[in-house]
């Protein structure tokens, strides 16, 4: 209860600028993690076989499953920006309307959360995969040095 009234406080001290900035870097994060998430899919693709072969596809296709559901989230949260962004005007318009920017506020500092929760996650998310990826080219490097000899 008290971090959530101190992240309250601190998002009511940001000005309309600085929340104008939060909004310009979660886009630019977020459309860079939906890059991302292309290749993802390009990885996936190219080692689909190795992946059904692996003695750990369950594991595989929870992980395609979550970067699916990832790549979900992240299109509903540039959404979730982009329509924030959009309602700065109330911040900016220099009408008092203390109910709409303490709401606004309040958004953002849902965001900030969420958008947080989000990348933390995600991060873990691409590690699996790389690791998953990581061991099955090991793996081919291991055999193919193998059917050499």
């Amino acid at each position: 209860m008290k971090t959530s009234q101190k992240q309250l406080r601190y998002a009511e001290w940001l000005s309309a600028e600085e929340m104008h900035l939060d909004s310009k870097e979660w886009l630019s994060e977020l459309n860079f993690t939906k890059d991302e998430h292309l290749f993802f899919e390009d990885l996936v693709t190219q080692f689909t076989s190795q992946l059904i072969a692996s003695e750990k596809f369950s594991d595989s296709i929870e992980l395609v499953d979550a970067i699916n559901k990832s790549e979900k989230y992240n299109n509903e949260l540039i959404e979730a920006v982009n329509n924030h962004e959009n309602e700065l005007q109330i911040m900016l318009d220099g009408i008092d309307q203390k109910k709409e920017e303490k709401a606004y506020t309040k958004a953002h500092l849902d965001l900030i959360v969420s958008i947080t929760a989000f990348l933390k996650e995600y991060k873990s998310l691409k590690m699996q995969l790389f690791e998953i990826i990581k061991n099955i080219i090991k793996e081919e490097k291991v055999s193919h040095l193998l059917d050499r000899e």
